[in-house]
């Protein structure tokens, strides 16, 4: 049995935990299609719950510490553009969720996975060029910095699998995320991940 690659709390500013968290995304999802690309399902399986797990952490993640800020620091802006991220993210937990039964090494999931990829490179090219841009310099150097903490803080404990249904705007995606994690958590002890070796 193997755990998922775990990074560390964030030391600098949020944007850096953001952009940190989109690029494992994008190796994770490099290294899946490698292994499917060399005929290795083992791996590819490994680096699609790797995937998947990270990208719903980050998620629920964003929803519960950045959109906030979003909304209380820009006002009407921050509320739009904050919706406008937790629709996106519907997008990419409803499709995360449909795969999840399904074999990494199917064609559908693949194609599937494709989908999700595009679709967050153009969401998270969005929040790098826009929606940080715009946030950060209503927090300051020391609220960002612990903003960034409180992100990676919270992805500790927060769902590891899409769950399209549950809210997605705190206190109840709060509440009902932490009584969902246990149950992730304990799938993930069964879930085959990328080795120690594979990283």
């Amino acid at each position: 049995m193997t755990t998922p690659v775990r990074t560390g709390i964030a030391s600098g500013p949020l944007t850096d935990a953001i952009k940190e968290d989109h690029q494992e995304m994008y190796e994770y999802y490099d290294k899946y299609k490698k292994a499917r690309t060399q005929g290795d399902a083992d791996s590819q399986e490994r680096w699609a719950h790797q995937l998947l797990w990270e990208v719903a952490r980050h998620a629920v993640g964003e929803e519960i510490v950045v959109y906030p800020l979003m909304e209380k620091n820009l006002g009407s802006e921050g509320k739009k553009l904050a919706d406008h991220d937790r629709d996106e993210h519907q997008f990419v937990k409803e499709k995360l969720y449909a795969i999840e039964s399904l074999s990494p090494s199917s064609p559908e999931y693949d194609s599937i996975l494709a989908t999700v990829m595009d679709h967050l490179h153009h969401h998270n090219d969005s929040e790098e060029m826009k929606d940080l841009p715009l946030l950060e310099p209503t927090l300051g150097e020391e609220a960002s910095a612990q903003a960034a903490r409180t992100f990676s803080r919270t992805k500790k404990f927060v769902p590891t699998h899409p769950h399209p249904s549950v809210p997605n705007q705190p206190p109840l995606e709060t509440f009902v995320g932490f009584l969902a994690a246990p149950i992730d958590k304990l799938r993930d002890a069964f879930t085959k991940f990328p080795t120690e070796d594979m990283k």
